[in-house]
């Protein structure tokens, strides 16, 4: 089993390194996909490398996206790479767990029409305007879609997140 986690500077840190390590301890290898090379860095200061640019991550390889919040989703909506990848996970029914910002990327990829999901608050709005059926829950499951709205919701979004990969 593979995730891809896509994210790039300014991330939420406990949104990106929870997932990473919870995973990684399951045994599943985590690639993380950027707008460049490198490391990205965190909004307080974690830098996490970079396994790969969004144009060599194919999806077809992995069995999870995982999309943190913080700032980075505003930059990471804007790469037609990135809303091709997510369209690929929904398209196949793959597991793809959202955070904080993170829908938002599911938003310009034009994915959430009628699903069930939740965000940080400042995002609930963009999301009801994308045709998505908002709710104020720690996390919310919609088949394959797993979202929660901020970095105190992790333990029953990584809960969710672990249950859809069947661990």
């Amino acid at each position: 089993m593979k995730a891809l986690i896509i994210s790039a500077d300014n991330f939420e840190d406990s949104e990106l390194l929870v997932p990473y390590y919870r995973l990684k301890e399951a045994g599943v290898e985590v690639a993380v996909a950027s707008l460049r090379r490198g490391s990205i860095m965190g909004k307080y200061g974690y830098e996490v490398a970079v396994d790969k640019i969004l144009d060599e991550a194919n999806p077809d390889d992995y069995g999870i996206l995982i999309l943190p919040g913080g700032a980075a989703p505003a930059m990471v909506r804007k790469e037609p790479k990135a809303l091709e990848i997510a369209r690929s996970f929904f398209a196949r029914s793959r597991p793809v767990a959202a955070i904080c910002h993170g829908p938002q990327i599911l938003i310009s990829a034009s994915l959430l029409q009628g699903r069930r999901a939740t965000c940080y608050p400042s995002v609930a709005d963009e999301l009801k305007e994308a045709g998505a059926r908002y709710e104020d829950r720690e996390v919310v499951v919609d088949a394959n879609l797993v979202t929660s709205r901020q970095p105190a919701d992790l333990p029953a979004f990584m809960r969710e997140t672990m249950k859809q990969l069947g661990l």
